[in-house]
């Protein structure tokens, strides 16, 4: 839950993993003359872009944080004193 709270990225691409791949399971039987190897490797793609989507959203928000809004706030705090 610690872990979750620091970074909420990592909970939001394992459940958009996890929907990703729900889906296409589902969408398995429609698939029409697809070969089943290129629907998986479609599956793998579509639910791998979509973790590292949210771990670069991730790492963006964190680098903001560290480096925009902090030094921000360590400005603040000295003006004020």
């Amino acid at each position: 839950m610690r872990k979750a709270k620091e970074n909420p990225f990592v909970p939001v691409g394992m459940a958009g993993f996890f929907a990703i791949v729900a889906y296409r399971l589902l969408k398995m039987k429609n698939r029409g003359d697809t070969k089943m190897s290129v629907h998986l490797i479609h599956m793998r793609v579509a639910a791998q872009g979509f973790v590292v989507g949210a771990m670069t959203i991730g790492v963006i928000y964190s680098m903001y944080k560290d480096y925009i809004v902090k030094p921000r706030e360590e400005q603040k705090a000295l003006q004020n004193k």
